[in-house]
C-alpha cells in the first residue's frame, strides 16, 4: 500500500463525488473499482492510476487538466517528500520543464 502525504487529488474527487450526490458504492462501478479501493484513493492511502483520470474526469463532470494536475502535483510530492533538499531539486525540474516547453515552441 502506497501512502501520499499530499492527497490534492483525493479529496478532489471526494468533493466532486459529493457535489453530484453519488455515494462511494454509486461511483467505483463506473471506474471498473471496488468501493474500498475508491475509499483509499479519496484518503490518499492509494494512488489512482493515470489512465483513470478521463474516466474520473467524465463521470465526475470535471476538468481532466485540473484532475491530471492534482494527481501530478500528489505523485510530485510522494517522490520527494522525505529529501531535505526536495524544494531545490523542484526548482531545478520547473527550469527544465519551461526549457522544454519552450524548445517545443520553436519547433
Amino acid at each position: 500500500m502506497q501512502t501520499s502525504s499530499s492527497n490534492q487529488f483525493g479529496s478532489k474527487i471526494r468533493q466532486l463525488r459529493e457535489n453530484n450526490k453519488l455515494l462511494l458504492r454509486h461511483l467505483a462501478p463506473l471506474l471498473d473499482m471496488d468501493t474500498p479501493h475508491l475509499s483509499k484513493i479519496e484518503r490518499g492511502e492509494r494512488l489512482a492510476k493515470k489512465n483513470l483520470i478521463p474516466i474520473f474526469a467524465k463521470v465526475l463532470n470535471a476538468s481532466q487538466d485540473e484532475l491530471f494536475t492534482l494527481w501530478l502535483a500528489d505523485q510530485i510530492v510522494d517522490v520527494v517528500k522525505d529529501s531535505n533538499l526536495a524544494l531545490d531539486a523542484m526548482m531545478v525540474a520547473e527550469a527544465s520543464v519551461k526549457y522544454q516547453i519552450k524548445q517545443k515552441v520553436k519547433e
